[in-house]
């Protein structure tokens, strides 16, 4: 990756996979009205447990944002990125979206911009992203063909008119392409976001990568469809079922070739506060700031930036003398691909028990290394200090087709259930870092290791 890129992703935790362990992001709830009506979505919904696009529980002025993000800078010092993603269309809602910038960088000017949009009013708006400094937009991209986004999208409204079916879709369409190209050339970097259909454009996405790698976008993150009939969108009421994870990871290995894939994605709330997996945006609610903005000190944030990277050229080298010996060990067995399943609060470390996890952080292993694969969402096993069985049922649907967890400590019950799932739990590598753990636990279970070899 060339040097100037790096600089702007390597701590962006939405562009970067490696800086998802260590960064955390904010969105501010500043911009309500949206411009098109899409069949998987529902802004009316709230629910503080909820976590998906569109949702949130307070929508914010720009100064009571700024408010909101200086209190967040002080308490998390991992903070990075501000992100406006809705919960209607940042673009389209310009105004509120452009004032919010503006009062945040009175008082954080070090923090990074980004914005999310489904891209119609983004040809409007392209020279004034630069005087902001944004230099992160994502784009939802469903479709290239305008009969398939007919399926998707019921209108759009555009130029003072409403268009239904095949134009508006065509008339998406070509804005969010115009949109895309005018990124590109001012140096901006772009993340597609695709929303995977069953049966509706889980295939098409396949030219979608094609047509958006084409227009210079830097990654590509496809996320699964979440359709459920309580959240009130046109695809829960009619029964549109999300994609299986097999489904998910199948289609992302088929675009790997293509722009580079994020599998990191938590489909984030317009309000999502922390890091990724994580979610204190109602710790920060309108009822618990201060009336003035918090004095800013940037102090801990810098020093807490020098740790990551140190942690970063730690696991660097850790994971480098892993592989070789993962290399060695296997250069002359057939060793299978695994998946496996990481129990992990951050850092890129195994330092989570089995019963708090509410994900499964998923890596894919074999002769040629460690690979992030992606996330599983569960809920966490343990529920006041003890076992819950059918919270164990959520976590095992989550680990279909996993038959290895890693984690930093398991109870005796719950480690035995997973072995009678046919699930292994793998606790002998607590807080080491996961590419190295999971390299080491495969050249040990495939491989010849000799005597010697320390992997851990």
């Amino acid at each position: 990756m060339p040097a100037h890129i790096w600089d702007k992703v390597k701590d962006h935790p939405c562009y970067s996979e490696e800086a998802h362990h260590y960064f955390a992001r904010m969105h501010v709830a500043v911009a309500p009205a949206c411009n098109i009506q899409c069949n998987y979505c529902n802004r009316k919904y709230d629910c503080a447990n909820e976590s998906r696009p569109g949702v949130t529980s307070e929508k914010l002025t720009p100064e009571q944002a700024a408010r909101k993000v200086a209190a967040v800078a002080v308490k998390v010092p991992q903070l990075s990125v501000l992100g406006i993603a809705g919960p209607g269309d940042s673009m389209f809602d310009w105004k509120k979206t452009s004032a919010t910038f503006r009062e945040v960088s009175k008082l954080l000017p070090d923090l990074k911009y980004c914005i999310s949009t489904n891209g119609l009013a983004l040809p409007d708006h392209l020279d004034e992203l630069a005087e902001h400094n944004i230099d992160h937009v994502t784009i939802t991209i469903n479709m290239v063909d305008p009969e398939i986004g007919a399926l998707i999208y019921p209108w759009i409204y555009f130029k003072g008119k409403r268009y239904t079916g095949v134009e508006a879709a065509r008339i998406l369409h070509e804005r969010q392409m115009e949109g895309l190209e005018g990124l590109t050339s001012r140096g901006i970097l772009t993340k597609i976001n695709s929303v995977m259909i069953p049966g509706i454009n889980d295939q098409h996405l396949i030219e979608v990568n094609k047509e958006i790698k084409a227009r210079g976008a830097f990654l590509h993150n496809v996320m699964p469809l979440i359709s459920d009939a309580a959240h009130g969108t046109a695809f829960g009421l009619n029964g549109q079922r999300g994609p299986k994870p097999a489904e998910l990871k199948d289609l992302q290995d088929k675009l790997a070739g293509g722009a580079n894939l994020m599998r990191h994605c938590r489909q984030c709330r317009a309000d999502a506060v922390g890091m990724l997996g994580e979610d204190l945006s109602q710790d920060f609610t309108l009822d618990k700031l201060p009336e003035v903005a918090a004095a800013y000190d940037p102090a801990p944030r810098r020093l807490y930036r020098e740790v990551v990277e140190r942690e970063r050229a730690d696991r660097a080298k850790a994971l480098e003398g892993a592989e070789a010996e993962l290399a060695e060990a296997v250069a002359e067995v057939e060793a299978p691909a695994k998946l496996v399943a990481v129990c992990t609060k951050g850092g890129g470390r195994i330092n989570q028990h089995f019963g708090h996890a509410k994900e499964f952080q998923i890596f894919e292993v074999d002769a040629k290394g460690v690979r992030f694969s992606g996330h599983r969402k569960a809920d966490n096993y343990c529920q006041g200090g003890y076992g819950d069985d059918d919270k164990l049922d959520v976590v095992l649907a989550a680990l279909e087709g996993i038959d290895t967890v890693f984690v930093a400590k398991i109870g005796r019950c719950p480690k035995d259930d997973l072995k009678k799932a046919g699930i292994e739990a793998v606790d002998t590598y607590p807080f080491d870092y996961i590419e190295t753990a999971v390299a080491g636990w495969y050249a040990q279970r495939f491989g010849q290791v000799s005597e010697t070899a320390d992997i851990a």
